[in-house]
């Protein structure tokens, strides 16, 4: 990984190995801390990301309290872009689902990109609530299940209020990912039917066998044009420079030129329905 965050990392990591010394083992060090020594190298090494905990009781064992101020800083401004799914699912899904919700009601226009899933603005209860199960067993955080699924669902009024606009594209590959029952996946189906005809959304779907100008990979909105958040297994990136923006846009672009809107749009997700309704 040779992202900005990881490259913030592993700056940390040097400042922390700074701060040990020469006179101090790694060994030594994490008998002193009552950790293993491999924690000790992977996060003088940038291979594992530190938590403020982590960070005041290095400063304390390594003889400079003082310095405590500067490194938990140096951990924040490397979450303002990577914001980890451990430390954002601490206290469950309904916390993270409040977060976004903020960044909806801030956007007029909203661009999304997904190949693998129905986007969460336009999932059913059901459907959301497989959704989330999933990941709660991945992440092994609380299962606030429920609430995270009201959260969600309350957050598609948006959806249905004027001067907000929301363009949506999706892989075909999305209607077919086999997440939840079958009956639970035809009714997603059918929301996403009635979705085609809201005149604040546009939803795109990109056809299997179609000319891509790009692979259909990592899944990410676009808020406005100040603000794009990045689905990563490990963490989501909140990226707002105008360089990431600009890349994201243009990703944007291209996989939406392969997408198909209206009537075809309603043919694949009919045809995606009755699979799951023989099924």
């Amino acid at each position: 990984m040779t992202t900005d965050f990881q490259q913030a990392r592993q700056a940390l990591g040097r400042r922390l190995r700074e701060l040990r010394g020469k006179g101090t083992t790694q060994r030594q060090l994490g008998a002193l801390l009552g950790w293993p020594q491999a924690k000790v190298s992977k996060l003088e090494t940038g291979r594992q990301t530190a938590t403020p905990e982590d960070l005041t009781a290095w400063a304390q064992a390594t003889g400079h309290p003082a310095v405590t101020e500067e490194l938990v800083a140096r951990l924040q401004g490397m979450e303002t872009h990577s914001r980890s799914w451990r430390r954002q699912l601490s206290a469950g899904h309904r916390p993270v689902q409040d977060v976004l919700t903020v960044e909806y009601e801030r956007s007029k226009a909203l661009r999304a990109w997904q190949g693998a899933m129905v986007v969460g603005m336009l999932q059913t209860p059901d459907y959301a609530r497989n959704v989330f199960s999933r990941f709660t067993d991945l992440q092994r955080s609380p299962r606030d299940i429920e609430e995270a699924v009201r959260a969600r669902v309350r957050r598609q009024e948006l959806l249905y209020q004027r001067g907000r606009a929301f363009h949506i594209v999706l892989w075909e590959a999305a209607l077919h990912a086999g997440l939840a029952p079958p009956d639970v996946l035809a009714a997603q189906m059918d929301k996403l039917t009635n979705v085609i005809g809201l005149d604040t959304v546009q939803l795109g779907i990109v056809p299997f066998g179609a000319q891509l100008a790009l692979p259909p990979a990592t899944g990410f909105w676009l808020y406005d044009d100040r603000l794009v958040i990045v689905e990563e297994w490990h963490a989501e990136l909140w990226l707002d420079d105008p360089e990431s923006l600009g890349v994201y846009q243009r990703v944007w672009d291209k996989l939406s030129a392969s997408a198909v809107y209206g009537t075809h749009a309603r043919r694949l997700i009919t045809r995606a329905r009755a699979h799951f309704a023989d099924a």
